[in-house]
């Protein structure tokens, strides 16, 4: 599949994603599209208007046009790549779909008069697949409308992108700001590892709920260590790191490394070389389970950064990471 399914989902009920708005919900409400984790099914269960699916579905349309739904992103951002997944739907999944965006400061009483842009044109859709669609002209959105022809079911909608956070009121309101997580356009460029949670776990704006709730390698055999690049969602003079280890107990990693790199608009395979130029800002260091650790001056060296790595010896679970610093041109 596409290579923007490393990316956020923008479209996350954790970042604050919602649908607003949809023309028809008559046999599934529209708020299933953003559930997290994949689509269940359930053969003997039905509603008093049908069979239950877990998804949006529409009634079986009888006069021209289409059916469509609205969903404010999370966080405003710039779509890379779009997943209409109609897992479980397959005599009434839609024949095709397509994806527009809108950037908004307000929504409208009304969603007949908006200018909406194209970002996946109209294009044929599998059953209980999820079909994967590259955005080739990214724009800046707060909002997206799904459109399915003419009728029937999508289990959810994953809109994969680079979030683009109003840095001037957050700096307002911060002073020292964090600069990793998801909502402030942090983003997972590459890993060793991820058998057991992904990476982009680390980047959550919220608390981990469980284990299951972070980052989590396998359990190391061989030499060596795990590790997660983060290209950090603004450059940076690094002061502070938090290093969140909840609810990993008997699978926290013994100690954790952070390096530190200058180098905007660098890409991952320019990353991953050995003469990258990364700068050791915290040593390795031990960790404890189930906490949070953070590290300031002296013990983490300041740096100016456009990106970070942190390394974990051997192998193990972090819930959360958190990068603090002054903003930077």
């Amino acid at each position: 599949m596409s290579g923007f399914l490393c990316l956020p989902d923008l479209a996350s009920r954790r970042l604050g994603g919602r649908a607003v708005a949809a023309n028809d919900e008559f046999f599934a409400p529209k708020e299933n599209l953003l559930r997290e984790g994949d689509a269940t099914f359930d053969p003997g269960r039905y509603t008093d208007r049908g069979k239950w699916m877990d998804g949006w579905e529409t009634r079986r349309r009888r006069e021209p046009g289409n059916d469509w739904c609205v969903v404010r992103l999370g966080v405003p951002g710039v779509a890379r790549g779009v997943v209409v997944d109609t897992a479980h739907f397959r005599g009434n999944h839609p024949e095709s779909a397509s994806v527009e965006g809108v950037r908004l400061d307000v929504e409208p009483a009304r969603w007949d008069g908006v200018e909406w842009a194209p970002l996946v044109s109209r294009s044929p859709l599998e059953g209980d697949t999820k079909n994967a669609f590259d955005v080739d002209e990214p724009r800046l959105c707060t909002h997206v409308r799904l459109s399915i022809f003419p009728d029937g079911g999508v289990a959810r909608l994953r809109v994969h992108g680079d979030a683009v956070p109003d840095w001037e009121a957050l700096a307002r309101v911060d002073g020292a700001a964090e600069v990793a997580s998801i909502p402030r356009g942090g983003s997972v460029v590459a890993s060793s590892d991820e058998f057991f949670g992904a990476p982009h776990h680390l980047l959550l704006p919220d608390d981990p709920e469980g284990m299951w709730d972070g980052w989590e390698t396998r359990r190391r055999r061989g030499p060596g260590n795990d590790w997660v690049v983060v290209r950090l969602g603004h450059r940076a003079r690094i002061e502070g790191i938090a290093v969140d280890t909840r609810h990993f107990k008997g699978n926290y990693p013994e100690s954790a490394r952070v390096e530190a790199l200058d180098a905007s608009g660098a890409g991952a395979a320019e990353l991953l070389h050995d003469d990258a130029g990364w700068r050791e800002i915290l040593p390795r260091t031990k960790l404890a389970p189930d906490r949070v650790q953070g590290f300031e001056p002296p013990a983490l060296s300041s740096a100016d950064a456009t990106h970070v790595r942190l390394s974990i010896y051997p192998d193990g679970g972090v819930a959360r990471l958190r990068v603090y610093g002054a903003l930077l041109a």
